[in-house]
């Protein structure tokens, strides 16, 4: 397993960037304190990606952001990733309702993906046609 950088034993750049993101969630998550033990420059680069994707305003709210990000673990199979973001999503808002809808989304999907990919069906449906159809 990877060290963890301790929240008392960090220094310099990755004291700045832990102190942010204790602002921002109320704690520093493993994920964070990992990175930093590798190299507090991966940590603030990473850092930046998740307050420019996922905490600024966007077209989409956080707790979609949220089961977007739960999604895309699950199909990827991170086990933190997965329950870190689930909670995400519920500590925005959703409600068990749309976790499990979003579960049963993620299956059929996954299921549907495989169908196409191993069919190899040609896409008749993409946003040129959107265009065509205008």
């Amino acid at each position: 397993m990877i060290r963890l950088l301790s929240e008392d034993e960090v220094t310099g750049k990755a004291a700045e960037v832990y102190a942010d993101i204790k602002a921002k969630f109320g704690m520093v998550p493993n994920f964070f304190k990992a990175q930093a033990a590798v190299d507090p420059e991966w940590l603030a680069l990473n850092w930046q990606r998740v307050k420019h994707v996922m905490l600024s305003s966007g077209a989409l709210d956080r707790k979609t952001r949220e089961l977007i990000a739960y999604a895309v673990s699950e199909v990827n199979h991170c086990e933190y990733c997965s329950l870190a973001h689930e909670t995400m999503a519920r500590m925005n808002g959703a409600t068990e309702q749309e976790v499990n809808q979003a579960r049963e989304i993620i299956e059929l999907f996954c299921s549907f993906n495989a169908i196409a990919d191993t069919l190899r069906v040609p896409c008749d449906i993409s946003p040129d046609t959107l265009k065509k159809a205008k």
